[in-house]
């Protein structure tokens, strides 16, 4: 079986992009997105459920995001999905 690993979003900005460069100079855009899905409970009413994403864009990617988002943007990311271990 061929495994894939992409991901599409579609939500707005919860803050502006913070952009750092690496100590090789590669640019790196951390962006905080909201999605939420809106959908009808078992007793009738109405309910909004939000999903709060961390993404992180490289190279002139991450400096276009830098120079042209800010906080509430709407955006639409593509790439793949990567989960992070805390302890």
């Amino acid at each position: 079986m061929v495994d894939l690993n992409k991901v599409f979003l579609a939500g707005n900005l919860t803050r502006d992009p913070e952009l750092r460069y690496t100590a090789s100079g590669t640019a790196v855009a951390t962006l905080s997105l909201a999605v939420s899905r809106n959908y009808t409970a078992k007793d009738g009413s109405k309910k909004e459920e939000v999903a709060f994403i961390n993404v992180v864009a490289w190279g002139r990617q991450a400096e276009t995001c830098g120079e042209y988002l800010s906080k509430g943007s709407s955006v639409l990311v593509e790439g793949r999905l990567q989960l992070d271990k805390w302890e």
